[in-house]
């Protein structure tokens, strides 16, 4: 048995046979919705490109936000990018008229259902709301266009009443559904039956778009793709309105080895993208962001390090090199005996049991915390090889 993973993957629960989930990356639209980013036109057209070349499935901007967005969401356009470029506009029948300035192909529009967005936001009735999402839908399809619609804060929306505005938009032709968990209240189990609901009261494709305000927003959306859902939101590093949503890395690299989703990712490209928006918005992802973080892949404690000095699928997961990340060892005062004949050996000094040992002491006995790192790759580089061959299941030589 080479997988280390073997047994986990069992209660994984994989099927013989996996659906692929898509992706669609919102970075252009909600992720300019976080606090403090704006992006230029070309950031904008760079980041379209880089996404495409990634292998995203649909990437969303908004064209009604200034005209600035409208010449960007023209231009991203006629780049003629393999993934589909999603124009993102209100449930108004005007908006969709500037979706079609665009030359879009694809658009997608959003609608509160919720008593309390239909009270205090939009203060029209559950009746007007009906009426309102099946016109747009049937516009926008009269104009043959392709369309997904948002039942914005589905998730708090009475139930009979979200089937009831899902069948009718897909009655009207709609070609996607989005339920959203628009204040991300959801447990895992709650997304799971919400979306569980729908599916099984429609036959329109849907997505999840799910916020990440207590932390569920990753989990949420995965539940809602094992109740039927096929493609979920991101942004890169998960920026967004508050909180944000799913981080396109966490997604991306979970969809690959953890549900085994037929996508065609350049995961390599994860760490690079995430710099590319911290160069563009000065975010920083915390040190200890999954995948793309600087610690996502630094060893410190002893037992942590000698078992990483033998065989790093001990505690990693996936490769750092496979998401563009570099594994690091760091050494101080939790370093143990094999984390010291190991930094003995970089100093070219002869390595022994008792000196290392002493070493070992000395470290925790200056009581300094953290003294250095050192990258540790370069002299691993087959194993990682063969590491990334085993969680794609190829034969490792």
């Amino acid at each position: 048995m080479n997988d280390p993973n073997y047994y986990a993957n069992q209660h994984n629960a994989y099927n013989k046979s996996q659906k692929k989930i898509r992706v669609l990356d919102s970075t252009l639209r909600e992720g300019e919705q976080h606090p403090g980013v704006t992006f230029t036109n070309k950031q904008r057209i760079q980041i379209a490109w880089m996404l495409d070349y990634f292998g995203v499935d649909q990437i969303e901007i908004s064209p009604i936000v200034s005209r600035d967005h409208f010449e960007a969401t023209k231009t991203i356009i006629k780049q003629g990018l393999k993934a589909d470029i999603v124009a993102h506009v209100r449930a108004l029948k005007q908006d969709v008229d500037v979706a079609l300035k665009c030359d879009a192909i694809w658009t997608a529009t959003y609608l509160g259902i919720s008593d309390i967005h239909l009270k205090d936001k939009l203060r029209i009735t559950k009746e007007e709301a009906l009426k309102r999402a099946v016109e747009t839908v049937e516009y926008a399809k009269s104009h043959g266009l392709k369309m997904r619609f948002t039942v914005e804060d589905g998730s708090r929306a009475e139930p009979s009443f979200l089937i009831k505005v899902c069948k009718a938009i897909e009655e009207a032709g709609v070609d996607r559904i989005s339920i959203p968990d628009t204040v991300g209240v959801m447990r895992p189990i709650g997304m799971y039956n919400l979306v569980k609901m729908v599916h099984e009261n429609i036959k329109t494709p849907l997505d999840v778009h799910c916020h990440n305000d207590i932390g569920f927003a990753l989990a949420n959306a995965f539940a809602g793709c094992d109740a039927g859902a096929d493609q979920i939101h991101t942004t890169i590093d998960g920026i967004g309105e508050r909180t944000g949503i799913p981080s396109l890395a966490e997604a991306a690299v979970a969809l690959t080895y953890l549900y085994k989703s037929p996508n065609d990712f350049r995961l390599d490209m994860l760490t690079d993208l995430s710099k590319l928006i911290e160069q563009y918005t000065t975010i920083t992802p915390y040190d200890s962001k999954p995948i793309v973080g600087t610690s996502a892949y630094k060893h410190k404690a002893g037992t942590h390090l000698a078992a990483i000095l033998r065989n790093p699928a001990a505690y990693e997961p996936i490769p750092p090199r496979v998401v563009g990340n570099r594994r690091r060892i760091v050494f101080g005062e939790l370093a143990g005996k094999t984390g010291a004949g190991y930094l003995m050996s970089l100093l070219g000094l002869a390595k022994n049991d008792e000196d290392a040992k002493a070493i070992a002491a000395g470290l925790k006995n200056l009581r300094m915390g953290d003294l250095l790192e050192i990258p540790l790759e370069d002299r691993l580089e087959k194993k990682i090889i063969n590491e990334q061959k085993m969680m794609k299941g190829e034969e490792v030589k």
